[in-house]
């Protein structure tokens, strides 16, 4: 079947010859590429900046405030990702066929998100000292404020990218995330004076300026042309239900609790010093996984807008993602400690097996990324919940196991042996999720 594009072209007459048609059908083939493209490159200089963010932080501040703030970050990164109700991905999945109705449903998502979020934050706040001692810093007054509201703006900030890539503005991705990449470093120099909250503080004013900057025109640029653009005839149409939000945020909670909880799970078995090890070899390891989840949420993207090519963009995706990932792998597994040393010696010494068996454990993730994609896609919303729930569990049960054995590395290798297990069972059982197979 061919795209709507095709579709349109082939009513103007005969003038429209083969072989324009067949570079038309590879353009609209390989979108997802080219969109997967730019959302990986919006990933890789937030990764480079990311990296030259923490060495700006590692050198400007002690080792103990740096892992302290790195466990404060990750919480609010965590408590922001729960209170978003999932509605980044609720937005790529939906957004590209709601036409006149994108900017009532994005407001909706905006709403429940920052209310849900405020909820997470105080009560989070309020439990500090009986779940996560290391953070009683935040227990102060002004301090407790400001990390609610900042927590409350990161969930706006990770829901905006979801925006922003429905709408099929990948660039605009980009841009956002290096002004907020670029505004963060500046402030993280500027605040050194606040030894103990100087980090925490350098991302929640970045988070401010972003949001404001992108949500001034979203709303006041790209939701209205969305609404006045005709939606393309082959285009999913349809709205989100309860049960696919509720089922797609049960999928992403234990992602997200899988992910953003284990700096803070360092952090109370080993300590601050080692959670700082371990926080920068996993956020540079961690980039590879930024690829894999990019690339499907392009193919999502792209998917939604002509179901007829579902699987040729997923197989297109599987073959190119996968070359991509066997260079990167490649060159964080050579380069671990040369690449760490950037934030010091202690840095090189003690992370940098964690950097490569995590980064190792990023190839089977783009099968799970892959098969995730693909559930979203068709609303298999028992198989999303899982294959997420499956891979998270088990990379969590073999974290708890693995870390008083083996230090920080044993995260790495309970996140190899967990990808790699899933991805097995996959794709032994790709049927169930590929079409045409």
């Amino acid at each position: 079947m061919r795209s709507p594009v095709i579709t349109r072209l082939l009513k103007r007459g005969p003038d429209i010859g083969p072989r324009r048609i067949r570079s038309l059908e590879i353009w609209s083939l390989e979108t997802v590429v080219r969109n997967g493209h730019m959302l990986t490159l919006s990933s890789l200089l937030t990764s480079l900046l990311g990296a030259l963010y923490w060495a700006v932080a590692a050198h400007s501040y002690s080792v103990d405030s740096l892992g302290r703030n790195y466990s404060a970050v990750a919480a609010m990164m965590l408590l922001a990702g729960v209170g978003q109700l999932n509605m980044a991905n609720v937005m790529i999945r939906f957004t590209p066929g709601a036409g006149h109705r994108s900017r009532r449903l994005v407001a909706a998502a905006y709403l429940a998100a920052c209310l849900t979020t405020a909820v997470l934050a105080v009560g989070w706040v309020l439990l500090i000292p009986a779940v996560s001692p290391g953070l009683m810093f935040l227990r102060h007054p002004f301090a407790a404020c400001g990390y609610v509201l900042a927590t409350i703006g990161y969930a706006i900030f990770v829901l905006q990218d979801g925006v922003l890539t429905g709408l099929r503005r990948p660039g605009w991705v980009v841009l956002e995330n290096l002004v907020f990449a670029l505004v963060k470093i500046g402030f993280v120099v500027l605040l050194a004076f606040l030894a103990a909250t100087g980090i925490l503080w350098s991302w929640a004013l970045a988070v401010v300026v972003a949001i404001a900057l992108t949500n001034t025109l979203l709303f006041a640029r790209f939701l209205p042309r969305r609404a006045d653009a005709p939606t393309d005839d082959r285009a999913d149409t349809s709205r989100p239900t309860g049960s696919y939000i509720i089922a797609d945020y049960l999928a992403a909670l234990f992602w997200l609790a899988a992910t953003a909880s284990l700096p803070i799970i360092v952090l109370n078995h080993l300590g601050a010093r080692q959670a700082a090890y371990f926080s920068l070899a996993w956020l540079v390891a961690f980039s590879l996984y930024q690829l894999n989840t990019n690339m499907g949420a392009s193919l999502i993207v792209e998917a939604t807008n002509d179901p007829s090519r579902l699987a040729a963009h997923c197989k297109l995706v599987l073959r190119h993602t996968g070359a991509l990932l066997v260079g990167g792998v490649t060159l964080l597994c050579v380069a671990a400690p040369l690449i760490l040393r950037i934030f010091g010696p202690e840095y090189a010494r003690y992370g940098a097996n964690l950097l490569r068996l995590t980064a190792l454990s990023a190839l089977p993730n783009i099968v799970t990324v892959a098969a995730v994609s693909m559930c979203r896609v068709q609303r298999r919303l028992r198989l999303l919940v899982g294959i997420l729930g499956a891979v998270c569990t088990l990379a969590t049960v073999l974290t708890y196991v693995l870390l008083p054995v083996m230090g920080i590395t044993g995260v790495g290798a309970a996140w190899l042996l967990a990808q790699t297990a899933a991805a097995g069972v996959l794709w032994w059982r790709r049927s169930s999720w590929l079409p045409g197979l």
